[in-house]
């Protein structure tokens, strides 16, 4: 097929995937695997759980030594990137993060790598008033500027087992007798299934051309409408509140001492009230939330999934 990667390419060694004992990443290599692909997994996390049962090698995401993941790259086709971070914390900046693509494309533009699949976010602009927009732009330009051919995809929220936005939102409303939504809730999201993002990546993977596209699933939702939703489908007797977003964030301030963690940052406020998670494009997502959260009706927000636990500990 025109377009397609030619045999001698399929014949190499196997495919990058940062991230793939963790959330998107998981996804893609899992996807990968199915179709005969080997994998490795580029991680700063070596000791998390292996959902592969060793059938992934793994080696160290180190910026620190570009020289060691030149090594690690060479023999790769295509590199499937999730790197970022979902906000900043000590040493870890959203300007590092920029810095940190950049190296890790120059590495595997030097091994050899052909392609890079590069997972970005929704409506990300160079302009933007949030910095985590903003730097997505940024880690762009870096695959885009590396020398490999490249697909941007931009997922708008992603779900799945493993998610953190919705989990967490169903388990507010199994905990707390109140629920509250910054502002009007007016504001409008259109989730994207773990496994769809997946399946578009790696079909961008196989392709050569330099595509940035969009992966947004196929139902839009105000972000009250998503609460209701989520509440209902888990039984919640939760009072759904409409607060001032100041307060909310202060609420969450609170909640995140006890909890030990980060639950939504004030910029998160901001994103989720901007209506950057929704895409002006045909949906490229065929998981309809509501039908996932029936399936999994009985375990989401069961427990609290903590984004330090995941990212920093």
């Amino acid at each position: 097929m025109a377009g397609l990667l030619d045999a001698h390419d399929e014949a190499r060694e196997f495919d990058a995937v940062t991230g793939a004992f963790s959330y998107s990443g998981k996804y893609i290599a899992r996807r990968l695997l199915a179709t005969g692909r080997k994998v490795k997994n580029l991680t700063g996390h070596p000791n998390r759980p292996d959902p592969f049962d060793g059938r992934v090698s793994v080696a160290p995401l180190d910026f620190d030594n570009p020289e060691r993941l030149v090594a690690s790259l060479r023999g790769a086709i295509t590199l499937y990137n999730t790197y970022w971070i979902r906000f900043e914390r000590g040493p870890f900046t959203f300007a590092q993060a920029v810095e940190n693509s950049r190296i890790l494309f120059g590495a595997a533009r030097d091994a050899g790598v052909r392609r890079v699949v590069h997972i970005s976010v929704s409506n990300p602009s160079t302009a933007a008033h949030l910095p985590y927009f903003r730097g997505k732009a940024g880690a762009e330009k870096a695959a885009m500027e590396s020398g490999m051919s490249y697909a941007i995809l931009r997922p708008t929220v992603v779900f799945g087992e493993e998610d953190i936005l919705i989990n967490n939102i169903a388990w507010l409303l199994r905990k707390f007798p109140v629920f509250a939504i910054p502002g009007a809730g007016d504001y409008r999201l259109q989730p994207v299934f773990a496994e769809d993002v997946a399946d578009l990546a790696v079909r961008a993977g196989r392709q050569k051309e330099n595509t940035v596209s969009d992966a947004a699933g196929p139902d839009a939702f105000t972000f009250k409408e998503l609460v209701r939703l989520i509440a209902c489908t888990i039984g919640s007797r939760a009072r759904i509140v409409h607060m001032n977003p100041w307060l909310v964030h202060v609420a969450c301030q609170f909640l995140s001492v006890g909890l030990r963690d980060v639950l939504l940052t004030r910029n998160e406020i901001a994103g989720l009230m901007a209506n950057l998670l929704v895409s002006e494009q045909p949906p490229s997502g065929r998981t309809r939330l509501a039908d996932w959260l029936l399936r999994n009706s009985y375990r989401l927000g069961t427990r609290y999934a903590s984004e330090l636990a995941r990212h920093f500990r």
